[in-house]
């Protein structure tokens, strides 16, 4: 069983958008609030409970004069603000302990009112999907949704989303359970790349799309156009808009070139290997602006998911693994080479190879080396 979200535009009515823009809102201060309460508790050695800030926050602050308007949004949105509140205090004290994998978390941090995306969360007493294909939101009304794929199953909560370039999305979590796809003998390394976005190791390469570089003269007339706008203005939030309008575009294109593009390896391939590439440590050198347009996490992210839902073999091979320095005939290691060299010829067995394509059946062989002895085989690098 596989939890997956699907989101969906929805398109509500303006009468719709003031009362979703009072419940985010709301969402905002109560969450504000869980976190004010929490470190009030924790400066004065006092211990409270889930239940004890929940109370406090919105059963309590209902009766006050000044959070009295909080009764006029569906008490699901703001009980399950308190579990979002909750859980980031939780992340943040697992990353301190260790107990989160990954990179370290901060402390959660305040919301504003001035921040672009804004979200409700609600779980089945709050919403429903109604006969007429609406979706019908707890004091809000029946939202006009485009469904340009059917629901899988029932779904359990619903979280529903205006981001920065203003338009409003319905994100529902389904529990699938998928039927893996048919075996196949297919497996395939993935060098990813700048110049091309991969080469595989079967010889297929994949062009880098470069949604960014390409938008980039209409990114920059938008974001001139800002500048020149005076602050506070009306004009100026207009202009806003237009750049959060092009920078969605772009992001909206190589999300769906993504996904095509990983499916398609996914469904050919019974194994998958690529690289753990730190791109966060990338994202820092001057190639930062073509590392980001890539979009090599988002693409690998996928990869693994996908490959977790229809039943193929997704590895990972160590970043530091020499995968430019290997001879994939030989397995001699030749050195480092800089970047500019694309083709090189191995000293040991005069074999020449291009520089990707030779990286792309390393970490082939390494991710299924890894793989293979994972299951029980003793199986060597040079096998």
């Amino acid at each position: 069983m596989v939890q997956l979200r699907y989101r969906y535009r929805i398109y509500p009515t303006p009468g719709q958008q003031n009362r979703l823009a009072q419940a985010f809102g709301c969402a905002r201060v109560v969450f504000n609030d869980c976190l004010r309460a929490r470190q009030v508790a924790h400066e004065s050695g006092v211990k409270l409970s889930d239940t004890d800030v929940q109370k406090l926050v919105v059963t309590e602050a209902k009766k006050t004069p000044q959070r009295v308007w909080l009764g006029d949004v569906a008490s699901v949105v703001l009980v399950q603000v308190c579990q979002d509140a909750r859980r980031a205090y939780r992340n943040w004290f697992d990353s301190m302990s260790g107990k989160r994998k990954g990179r370290k978390i901060g402390a959660p941090r305040f919301r504003s009112r001035k921040d672009t995306r804004q979200s409700i969360r609600l779980t089945r007493n709050g919403f429903s999907v109604r006969s007429n294909r609406k979706l019908y939101v707890a004091k809000v009304g029946e939202l006009t949704v485009a469904w340009s794929r059917e629901l899988p199953a029932v779904p359990s909560s619903v979280t529903v989303i205006k981001d920065s370039a203003g338009r409003y999305f319905a994100s529902f979590v389904v529990e699938t359970n998928d039927e893996a796809l048919p075996p196949i003998a297919d497996e395939v390394g993935i060098d990813l790349g700048l110049s091309s976005f991969a080469v595989l190791s079967d010889g297929r390469v994949i062009g880098a799309p470069k949604f960014l570089r390409r938008a980039e003269r209409k990114l920059r007339k938008a974001q001139q156009d800002l500048s020149r706008k005076q602050k506070g203005s009306s004009n100026r939030a207009k202009a806003r808009l237009r750049v959060a309008k092009a920078h969605a575009r772009v992001a909206d294109s190589r999300r769906d070139w993504a996904h095509k593009e990983s499916t398609t390896i996914v469904r050919e391939n019974q194994a998958v290997f690529v690289e753990d590439l730190c791109v966060t440590g990338l994202a820092r050198t001057r190639l930062a602006k073509s590392v980001h347009d890539a979009g090599w996490s988002q693409f690998v992210g996928m990869l693994e998911y996908k490959a977790e839902r229809y039943g193929r073999v997704f590895g990972k091979v160590d970043r530091f693994f020499p995968s430019s320095q290997l001879c994939s005939a030989c397995r001699v290691q030749d050195g480092p080479k800089p970047l500019s060299i694309r083709e090189w010829t191995c000293t040991a067995c005069g074999a020449v190879h291009d520089r990707d394509l030779n990286a792309a059946k390393n970490i082939h062989a390494a991710g299924r080396a890894e793989w293979l002895n994972a299951c029980g085989g003793a199986v060597s690098l040079s096998a």
